[in-house]
């Protein structure tokens, strides 16, 4: 029961009706018990006071029961005398054990309190727990937590900030530390009771300066870990990257010396020297592209490589992509939906990413024709691109698009950055891509492309060759 809400005037006002009625109630006992004995009635509204208003008002309640039993119940009643000394013994019993009852009430009252404070306190530090803990970035929770501690202390507002804060006019500032650390700062009303601000200092500030301690640290770990993670992902990115200049830059670029030397003899015939220049353009061919997806992964990783939108028709972005495709042999089926709709992307992008994938396709599909196929889809755009190969494992559909990255039992010489690149470029563009496969069925790669509500209405801007 919530003590605290208890009027001491309605104390006084329920002590005197008790006294009353408990006077009024032993007038017709007395024909069937001694007057005497009807005095512990007296204890009933005693203990009543007692328990709800305190010890005072129970000690004057016990007053007042005794004034009422003497003057109308012990002989001789209407005066405030006793004739018989067995009267005055029982009188003083009566008195001594409602000081007792009193007591005895009053210190059950105050126990009751405490314990209903410890029970509110703990429920308080409950719920600071789950908002500073809870929350992923602990200063989001702590104009909440505040709120929290005002309510439970019962003062105007109180504000958590992390840190060193000094107090002004209005406000007292009561750090928080922590092993010698200042975690942060309890900003609460200049004006405060002695209750309160004991409550605060004894209470409060122990378990919130231990949860703000707590999660400063968390969020610092979580910092350390995401650093961590950083770092060790450039790290890997450094090594393939070496790992790739040192083979993949290296091959072409001992072909072109190696041709290059043959061409400069005089002891080839023309035939000769044809093959070794055709050598020459294909290795340098090659040691473009790679420079190329070397410089594009690279703007794609700093999130330099901005789009520029306009609306442009995936029918010239799939016959370009096509036709920019240098796997030797390779073969297409291209199946387009007529009325295919506009997006709104960058084509140049696009054309690359799907010629990456086509190309990525040609190489596994053992000389069968890569099908690409292209339709609407609700509100969106699906292009589809299936080789008949030996497909992708399910652990590595997703690993796939990671630079570098190449499937243990992988064949060809890519360097594992034409997927990475394709995801990014669609991804940039609004897009998503993904992987789909069947070991031993070929594999599918599927972009879909958002199409805007207005997208049949502009004109198609072809893709760049």
């Amino acid at each position: 029961m919530r003590y605290a809400f208890r009027s001491k005037w309605v104390g006084c006002f329920v002590a005197a009706l008790s006294v009353a009625a408990i006077t009024g109630l032993i007038f017709p006992l007395r024909h069937v018990m001694p007057a005497v004995s009807t005095g512990v009635l007296y204890l009933l509204g005693v203990l009543l006071v007692s328990t709800y208003w305190g010890l005072g008002l129970g000690l004057l309640t016990s007053l007042a029961s005794a004034t009422a039993f003497n003057f109308f119940h012990i002989p001789p009643t209407g005066q405030f005398t006793i004739a018989d000394v067995q009267n005055w013994v029982a009188l003083g019993v009566y008195f001594v054990a409602a000081v007792v009852a009193s007591t005895l009430a009053t210190a059950a009252r105050a126990r009751a309190l405490e314990a209903e404070e410890r029970r509110r306190e703990a429920d308080l530090a409950a719920e600071l727990a789950r908002l500073i803990l809870g929350a992923s970035d602990p200063a989001e929770s702590l104009p909440v937590a505040g709120a929290c501690i005002a309510d439970a202390v019962g003062i105007e507002a109180a504000e958590i900030e992390l840190g060193w804060v000094a107090s002004d006019d209005g406000r007292r500032a009561i750090p928080l530390v922590d092993a010698g650390t200042r975690v942060g700062t309890l900003l609460v009303p200049r004006e405060l009771g002695p209750g309160q601000r004991a409550q605060l200092e004894d209470r409060v500030v122990p378990p919130l300066t231990a949860l703000v301690a707590a999660a400063t640290r968390r969020a610092q770990l979580e910092a350390q870990v995401v650093e961590t993670k950083a770092l060790r992902r450039s790290d890997e990115l450094k090594t393939a990257l070496l790992r790739t200049v040192s083979h993949d830059l290296r091959s072409p670029l001992t072909a072109i010396r190696t041709a290059a030397t043959g061409v400069g003899s005089r002891t080839l015939d023309a035939d000769t020297r044809e093959e070794l220049a055709a050598v020459i353009a294909s290795e340098s061919e090659r040691l473009s592209r790679l420079v190329d997806n070397l410089l594009a992964l690279s703007r794609l990783e700093a999130g330099t490589a901005a789009p520029r939108l306009d609306w442009c028709a995936m029918e010239e972005v799939v016959r370009s992509a096509v036709a920019s495709v240098a796997v030797p042999d390779a073969r297409f089926d291209v199946g387009l939906d007529p009325d295919l709709p506009l997006v709104r992307a960058d084509a140049t992008q696009l054309e690359r990413a799907l010629a990456n994938l086509l190309e990525n396709a040609a190489r596994y599909s053992n000389g069968d024709p890569v099908a690409v196929r292209a339709h609407a889809h609700g509100r969106g755009l699906l292009v589809r691109v299936t080789d008949r190969g030996p497909g992708i494992a399910k652990a590595d559909l997703e690993r796939i698009f990671e630079p570098f990255y190449r499937a243990p039992d992988e064949r060809g010489s890519g360097s594992g950055l034409g997927l990475a690149i394709a995801k990014g470029f669609v991804e940039v563009n609004g897009g998503r891509l993904r992987a789909q496969s069947l070991p031993g069925q070929g594999a599918s790669f599927v972009i879909q492309l958002p199409v805007p509500e207005d997208a049949r209405a502009p004109a198609p801007v072809s893709a760049k060759q």
